[in-house]
């Protein structure tokens, strides 16, 4: 052979590189995770380094053996990407940029939900996804946010999306929250849920920030 090594060190080399998810093994061979089948800029993310931020505090929530649910947006676009190789979980997501994403994890059984899309978002909406998303027993979902606000709770820019956003804390445990500060304070049209029926809300900021104060008085819980 060309690298001078016999075929079951190969094979044993190929078997750790597939583990720690920095290729992954196909019939016959394998491919490169580095060559991504989705990709996307980071620099061109708004407020990436705060989204990195706050997906590092919400990864930490991630268990062995958990099906989750998780909604759209670039926050948790940055969360499927930090979630260890090593973690084997099932995710379901109605976002195809997200999907995409979890490729990459070999121990992540990836679950899309299909339906009508929305192209600017890349997410599915419409009764076929509230559908499915009601069959399922979800540990956690990991819920984006157009707004949040003590007195509206958290509020979506588009109907449909408020909709399914709605048909996934309804299949959940437990529903935490990623938003960035920017988000913080303000309403949309559409209410998705309040603020009682999550079980933690996550931000850039310290949960000692004086602009969480009215959070903190309204017993919502913060990462």
């Amino acid at each position: 052979m060309e690298l001078n090594v016999s075929e079951d060190t190969v094979r044993r080399d190929l078997n750790e590189l597939d583990r720690k998810g920095l290729l992954l093994k196909v019939h016959g061979g394998a491919i490169s995770t580095i060559q991504r089948l989705y990709h996307y800029n980071e620099n061109v993310i708004f407020n990436h380094d705060k989204k990195v931020k706050i997906a590092n505090k919400a990864v930490s929530l991630i268990q062995d053996g958990m099906v989750i649910i998780i909604s759209g947006g670039t926050t948790n676009l940055v969360l499927s990407r930090l979630i260890p190789k090593n973690i084997r979980v099932t995710i379901y997501t109605y976002s195809l940029p997200i999907a995409m994403q979890l490729v990459e994890h070999p121990e992540v059984e990836t679950i899309f939900i299909g339906g009508k899309i929305e192209k600017k978002s890349m997410v599915t909406v419409g009764i076929d996804v509230i559908q499915d998303l009601s069959k399922i027993r979800a540990d956690i979902c990991f819920l984006g946010a157009s707004s949040v606000d003590i007195d509206h709770g958290i509020t979506e820019v588009g109907y449909e999306v408020s909709l399914v956003k709605k048909a996934m804390i309804a299949s959940s445990e437990k529903v935490v929250s990623l938003v960035t500060s920017a988000k913080l304070n303000d309403r949309q049209n559409y209410g998705v849920c309040s603020l009682d029926e999550i079980a933690a809300l996550v931000t850039d900021l310290d949960p000692s920030d004086k602009m969480l104060k009215s959070y903190l008085k309204a017993d919502v819980k913060l990462l």
